[in-house]
């Protein structure tokens, strides 16, 4: 066989496989692309059927050079690539190809041998378990190299070809080939939970029933999921079933009780270290391993075997939160002597219901006290504002250290009748445990008990916390894990918590590219920074102000640092006054729930998702939604990025969100908004990959105004920018190496109809830099005039198109494309861009002066007019341009 498989010379070279392909099938084809270089992939009746297979299909594309068989269509066919066939009345439409153009047939197949087995003029027919297997040896054979995704997209063939290394037909070739795509980077999770069978209809019907019986309870602080049904039947899979719901709803821990017959079969699975499947199962007379057991009772009542179940797990779920864990930090204190009326302005800044009072003797904090809301607002009802805060605070008050086990803090709180309690290390109060953090951990408060449409509580609650190390594996690279666990330990070395935070972990749920790392440090943000930085080797930024810090390493790649802080605004659309906080109250300031996620970085948590404000169920359901119902109003400029998450993702913002921002508009809050931050936010859209979407939202949510309201939406706008996107796209693909500033393209065909005034008012309201602004309100015009010429000029002569086209810069040149509707003008633009703006002249004014001509303004309309000349094709070489202009001395 040769070494390598040249595309074909005279026609196209086309991979399939049979109708209806499975995993092996697909992979196969990916592996046939890798060995035939420019080939296309046609996979028949691809998409026709909604299985799991053609949704894996379709979220692949971009791995082939996918066509559809109308695409190719009349073109030349010389060579067929078939895979995991050799009939050819399962090929779909390439069976036609096949007859009428009789083409190459290349063959990898692993079936034996049939009467309707097609020949070709070159098969590899082995005996393995999988077709990939064949095809993945000769890659590794070939030396050919292959990304993470396409080695588990391999591997996952072979798995589901040789029921995972089971059937008789594996061959040692199977296990070889996989064990090659596993050191490459092949991910079995995802081949695991992709192999799986598909569930029929009645198994179905059964888990949507667990799903709807299912019970949360918190045990000890650990979320428990319990499920009892009364089946009709024996369900001999009721394990797949638990295992299906575990993935499908993120559990940590489910118990399910069926009742069958005169048995009650329990099944356990559990991914906590807190909960023993097996211990708690053995004293139902089951058992099995921590993280998955089973029992089966005879002869006792359903509700009973609830009811001992519920006491098996109150007696041996380990509690596993302290206040420690629970306690809100850092504590805002007050001074005994603060009047009742200033305590109550510090309750609404940082959104609190209670106060701690404190003193410092000798320069030691002593705990006096606490006072409520509650308290504080009916002083003022009596007029009692100026009264100090000691008058009316409850100085009795028990406290915890921060090891207290969860059930001494409920003791304390709820028989104490003690709205908060501190927390006291050291004779300081390090923080606090209110009777809301306990709620969060006892009251049933999932999502399907919430009201529709509700927001997020105001306070942050107790996060939820799953493991992610293996997703981080899977979608990161070595080096940037590794970046990731040297700052986890510098920091914890340093008595730092740290995190990483925002739209990188978010972007890592949704398996998106995402390089900027944001960390968040529970400690001293610059300290942190200056000492990583300089174990590095790398440059560092600080802003003081701000507790922040860039890391820049030599190879230009940065790092964000910042001390974990709170907010509050003084009034509506300023600039945020900032505290020293904790990551709770640092993911509570930020501007949506899918962008409060944390992961953290310490050697002993490494890995663990940190999530307070149900920001993975918004992800699941693809939407956006606010922290507070006061967010728009404290930061306007979380409108637009409303919009931008909202396209970018797919989402739908949340409907309470949406009234809140019509509320906000209706306030008019933006009228405070600084120019230069709704510029920002407003090129940000614009610098989106396909921002039309984002830009007609802005329109129906009446935000356009805040630009100007000379800017209206009209069909020939809309039509402008779908017309500025495929000129963009244009672009990038015949101009890969040339940068532009995308944004500038839209922005200019938004203003296309607006007039000098009020392009000048909106670079005015914008706050735009010199460089903008003269690209609004002059160059524009420039570019518009060309425009003009166009129109009536067409055909012109190539001295003439580089005249018009020459002075204005490419972003321009893009515009005046947008806003034509004429093909020639597209076209003219097209060809100067293509043909002429890179047509220069090999002589300079040296030359002329070598010729005889004394320098002086002519030597300018010489070489313009030589120029001109080589343009229109008069001169081909630097003998024709001296000649040329040679003749100006004896004119």
């Amino acid at each position: 066989m040769p070494e390598t498989n040249p595309p074909s010379r005279d026609g196209l070279t086309v991979i399939t496989t049979h109708i209806n392909a499975d995993f092996d099938g697909i992979s196969s084809v990916l592996a046939a692309h890798k060995l035939y270089p420019g080939s296309v992939v046609v996979l028949p009746n691809a998409g026709e059927k909604k299985n799991l297979k053609n949704f894996f299909i379709s979220s692949l594309l971009y791995l082939f050079n996918m066509k559809r068989s109308t695409d190719i269509a009349g073109k030349r066919v010389s060579r067929v690539v078939l895979v995991d066939t050799r009939d050819l009345s399962r090929l779909g439409e390439v069976a036609a190809i096949i007859t009428e153009q009789a083409p190459e047939i290349h063959i990898y197949d692993h079936h034996p041998d049939q009467p309707e087995s097609m020949k070709g003029t070159l098969e590899v027919i082995r005996p393995a378990g999988a077709t990939a297997s064949i095809l993945t040896t000769l890659m590794q054979e070939r030396g050919i190299e292959l990304s993470r995704e396409e080695a588990t997209i391999i591997c996952l063939g072979i798995y589901e070809d040789t029921g995972s290394f089971t059937y008789a037909s594996t061959t040692p070739e199977d296990f070889q080939a996989a064990a090659w795509l596993v050191s490459l980077g092949a991910n079995l999770d995802i081949v695991s939970s992709l192999i799986a069978k598909e569930l029929d209809p009645a198994q179905v019907a059964l888990i949507n029933e667990m799903l709807n019986r299912s019970e949360r309870r918190m045990v000890n602080g650990v979320e428990v999921t319990l499920v009892s049904l009364a089946l009709e039947e024996y369900v001999p899979d009721l394990a797949t079933l638990v295992q299906k719901m575990m993935r499908m709803e993120s559990l940590g821990v489910l118990f399910v009780l069926a009742g069958m017959g005169n048995r009650i079969h329990v099944v356990a699975r559990s991914c906590l270290p807190e909960v023993d499947c097996g211990a708690i199962l053995a004293d139902l007379g089951g058992g099995g391993h921590p993280f998955a057991a089973s029992a089966s009772i005879r002869n006792m009542p359903l509700a009973q075997v609830e009811e001992k179940l519920g006491a098996l797990l109150a007696a041996r779920v380990k509690p596993i939160r302290t206040a420690r864990h629970l306690m809100s930090a850092p504590v805002i204190t007050t001074a005994p002597l603060l009047p009742l009326s200033e305590a109550s302005r510090l309750l609404t800044r940082y959104s609190i219901n209670a106060l701690v009072v404190t003193t410092f003797d000798d320069e030691n904090e002593q705990l006096l006290g606490y006072i409520t809301r509650q308290v504080i607002e009916r002083a003022l009802s009596h007029n009692l504002g100026a009264c100090p805060v000691q008058d009316f605070m409850f100085s009795s008050v028990a406290t915890a250290s921060p090891d207290t086990d969860f059930n001494t803090l409920v003791d304390r709180i709820i028989g104490d009748k003690q709205r908060l309690l501190p927390i006291v290390e050291n004779d300081r109060v390090v923080g606090v445990v209110t009777r809301t953090d306990l709620l969060n951990l006892l009251v049933y408060s999932k999502e399907h008990a919430r009201p529709e449409g509700s927001e997020v509580s105001a306070q942050p609650h107790y996060p939820k916390q799953k493991p992610v190390v293996s997703l981080m594996r899977e979608r990161l690279t070595k080096e940037m894990l590794d970046l990731l666990g040297q700052i986890g330990r510098v920091a914890h070395g340093m008595g730092f918590g740290v995190f990483v935070v925002g739209g990188f972990v978010r972007d890592l749920l949704l398996r998106r590219e995402n390089d900027d790392i944001d960390i968040v440090i529970e400690g001293d943000g610059i300290t942190f920074a200056k000492a990583f930085a300089e174990m590095m080797g790398a440059r560092i930024n600080t802003y003081t102000k701000f507790g922040t810090s860039v890391i820049i390493f030599p190879n230009g790649f940065k790092v964000d640092v910042a001390t974990a802080r709170m907010e509050y605004y003084p009034f509506p659309a300023a600039l945020p006054e900032v505290e020293t906080s904790s990551i709770k109250l640092d993911l509570y300031r930020r501007d949506f729930t899918i962008n409060t996620l944390a992961i953290r970085l310490d050697p002993d948590g490494f890995g663990t998702l940190t999530d307070f404000f149900n920001g993975q169920r918004d992800i699941k359901e693809k939407r956006i939604r606010i922290l507070h119902n006061l967010s728009f109003v404290e930061d306007p400029t979380r409108v637009f990025r409303a919009i931008k998450f909202e396209q970018r993702f797919g989402f739908t913002i949340g409907k309470v969100t949406r009234e809140m921002i019509k509320n906000a508009i209706h306030l008019d809050v933006f009228r405070e908004l600084g120019g230069l931050r709704v510029f920002n936010e407003f090129r940000q859209i614009l610098e989106e990959e396909n921002p039309v979407p984002a830009i007609l939202r802005i329109f129906d949510l009446g935000l356009m105004e805040i630009i100007h309201p000379g800017i209206t939406r009209h069909n020939e706008l809309i039509d402008q920018l779908d017309e500025a996107k495929k000129v963009l796209a244009w672009h990038d693909l015949m101009y890969t190496d040339e940068p532009i500033e995308r944004w500038v393209i839209y922005f200019l065909t938004l203003l296309a109809l607006c007039d000098r005034e009020v392009s000048e008012v909106v670079a005015r309201r914008l706050m735009l830099p010199p460089k903008h602004r003269k690209l609004l309100t002059e160059e524009r015009f420039h570019a518009r005039g060309a425009y003009i010429w166009l129109t009536h000029g067409l055909p012109a002569a190539n001295s003439d198109l580089h005249r018009q086209l020459s002075p204005l810069r490419t972003e321009l040149l893009l515009y005046v494309m947008a806003i034509s509707k004429d093909e020639a003008i597209k076209k003219a633009i097209s060809h100067y861009m293509s043909q002429l703006r890179h047509i220069t002249l090999s002589i300079k004014g040296r030359d002329l002066k070598t010729l005889g001509l004394k320098p002086g303004p002519r030597y300018s309309q010489i070489l313009a007019d030589t120029l001109a000349a080589k343009l229109d094709g008069k001169l081909k070489d630097r003998d024709d341009e001296l000649a040329f202009a040679a003749g100006y001395l004896e004119g």
